[in-house]
């Protein structure tokens, strides 16, 4: 009997060890989680558009696929190189954190400049997806479109949970790392299914509605729907001058430049009056400014010099 005792006060002993590292594990993956936000709203609003234009019974089954391929840009391409990365060469962080957030910059500096600048609604994406014509072949080079920005997004997401994560173990890291990149897949991905279909839905709802409100109300979502995604458009644009701004800022002052950290730092604390609110506004708005202006001088740079010299055309930049 003492011998069972003691093996059942072993096992409650490993049982605790497991919740707490479970628990240690849902609490780094959380906060790693929050710091993305900005990335992942982003990533939650350029989506939608690469359905734009497919049959309704075609919609979910894009987005599962784009889904798919950003679970395996996470956790088969991406994880193993960011825990590499942070085990032998750590100090690469904070500069490709950077060649991020200049990224970022740039897309949504870009996406300004595209919006208020004359253009040809005709000229090809960056994935020459206006010049098909086959239906089956304009799936596929949209579905590998989404995976190529959502690369770039996952990466930035990976390395910026990876700095956020304060784990004890290489093992724990992984596991949150893991963890993060599973439920902010479906979190954006499922947000995503949830707008593509919400037509549908009001549709369904006006035609077979039971009652005069109910009808009402699914008409109300179907003209809704079309000003919802020019919202999410405008939101991701501007989280991602914002979060390219911050992240700038941030991995410089970790470098060891602390001038531009510390000077938005004292403006907002100035004129925050001591309101933390008002402090984030101003500090998320003074991010922005910086993230559009690194896009603005990046502009040039991307279209004139490094799009030629990796043998794109201007047109990709679009």
């Amino acid at each position: 009997m003492s011998g069972l005792l003691a093996l059942l006060d072993d096992v409650a002993a490993i049982a605790k060890v497991a919740a707490a590292s479970v628990d240690d594990i849902a609490t780094a993956a959380a906060k790693a989680g929050s710091k993305t936000a900005g990335v992942i709203i982003d990533d939650a609003a350029v989506t939608p558009k690469y359905v734009q234009g497919f049959a309704p019974a075609r919609e979910l089954p894009i987005i599962w696929r784009i889904a798919r391929g950003s679970l395996i840009n996470k956790l088969v391409l991406l994880m193993p190189a960011t825990l590499l990365m942070a085990a032998f060469a750590p100090w690469l962080v904070w500069p490709l954190l950077i060649l991020g957030g200049g990224y970022l910059c740039f897309e949504g500096a870009e996406k300004i400049v595209h919006a208020v600048m004359p253009h040809d609604e005709h000229t090809p994406g960056p994935d020459g997806s206006h010049d098909v014509g086959n239906p089956a072949q304009l799936e596929e080079q949209k579905i590998k479109g989404a995976i190529k920005t959502d690369f770039i997004l996952s990466a930035e997401i990976m390395v910026i949970s990876l700095s956020a994560i304060e784990a004890p173990t290489f093992w724990m890291q992984a596991v949150t790392l893991a963890v993060v990149a599973v439920l902010i897949t479906m979190a954006v991905y499922g947000a995503v299914a949830v707008i593509v279909k919400m037509d549908d839905v009001g549709l369904w709802m006006n035609k077979n509605g039971v009652t005069g409100f109910t009808r009402r109300l699914g008409a109300g979502i179907v003209q809704f729907m079309p000003w919802l995604l020019k919202a999410l458009m405008i939101i991701g644009t501007a989280a991602m001058l914002w979060v390219g701004g911050s992240i700038i800022v941030h991995s410089l002052h970790e470098m060891g430049w602390h001038l531009p950290y510390e000077t938005i730092k004292h403006f907002a604390h100035d004129f925050g009056a001591g309101h933390g609110g008002v402090e984030w506004l101003l500090t998320a708005g003074a991010d922005f400014i910086l993230g559009l202006a690194v896009g603005l001088v990046l502009i040039p740079i991307v279209v004139k010099v490094l799009i030629p010299l990796f043998g794109g055309n201007k047109s990709a930049a679009h």
